[in-house]
């Protein structure tokens, strides 16, 4: 599996992790499984913070 690396400011993180946490609760709510969302949200959550230089 190729690996794809995204680079997000904070207020993307935060919204990302908001719909994953959504989709979460509606996956709950009709009874089906959340593994999968929730391995995505523990992986955006543990990710190391890397400060990236910006020419300009």
């Amino acid at each position: 599996m190729k690996k794809t690396y995204i680079s997000l400011n904070e207020a993307e993180w935060r919204l990302l992790l908001y719909a994953l946490n959504n989709l979460r609760s509606t996956l709950i709510s009709e009874g089906r499984y959340t593994d999968v969302v929730d391995e995505v949200m523990l992986k955006i959550i543990n990710t190391p913070i890397r400060k990236v230089k910006i020419a300009g």
